[in-house]
């Protein structure tokens, strides 16, 4: 499977001038939700990404997924690796379990975003998990930006990456491309403006 192709085909690898969620810049964007508006691909990545997490042995109770960018992919891989899906969701800045979900004593539960770039979400929908007295027992994205390192990848996490070392990252492939700070923005340097995409902006 060629994800970047994937991405491509679906218009969904933005090429550019763009603003991060972290307010930095860069000339590419993964715009996932032009990916998952399509069932057949939304089911054929998840079915893909269950596949190598099944490979692990990893032991799985239900996937849970930060709102509003990994709803759909999570929801996907809850119905690949045949278990339930819950979310969580921001309140007043908090992320937070809500809706009626709970979570068991011990429960297992595998934390799932559309695309790891620090992890920052993940983690937040991690701890609000172990709140409840689940236990998290992994994360996993259809792709990973390269801050974190996933299995079967040979790219080390950085400085940047907030996910926990011990736990594994699952993720169909590693997308890696320069980010700038405003300042320091050649984009910008050249006279061109940066637009905000994505459930945070657009």
């Amino acid at each position: 499977m060629n994800l970047k192709e994937i991405y491509r085909e679906n218009g969904a690898f933005l090429e550019g001038h763009f603003i991060l969620s972290s307010g930095n810049h860069s000339e590419y964007y993964l715009q996932s939700a032009k990916v998952l508006e399509n069932p057949k691909v939304a089911e054929e990545l998840a079915t893909a990404l269950a596949t190598e997490i099944k490979k692990s042995g990893l032991e799985i109770d239900t996937v849970c997924s930060p709102a509003l960018g990994g709803l759909l992919a999570g929801y996907e891989l809850a119905r690949a690796l045949g278990v339930r899906f819950i979310f969580t969701e921001r309140k007043d800045g908090e992320m937070q379990m809500r809706r009626g979900f709970t979570v068991s004593k011990g429960e297992k539960v595998l934390i799932c975003e559309d695309i790891i770039t620090t992890g920052g979400s993940a983690l937040e929908a991690g701890v609000e998990v172990e709140k409840q007295g689940g236990e998290v027992v992994g994360f996993s994205a259809l792709a990973n930006r390269g801050f974190c390192q996933r299995v079967n990848s040979n790219i080390e996490a950085n400085e940047k990456c907030k996910l926990p070392t011990e736990k594994p990252l699952f993720a169909l492939e590693d997308f890696i491309f320069d980010i700038y700070q405003p300042e320091n923005c050649p984009l910008c340097k050249d006279g061109s403006i940066a637009i905000k995409p994505g459930s945070r902006g657009n």
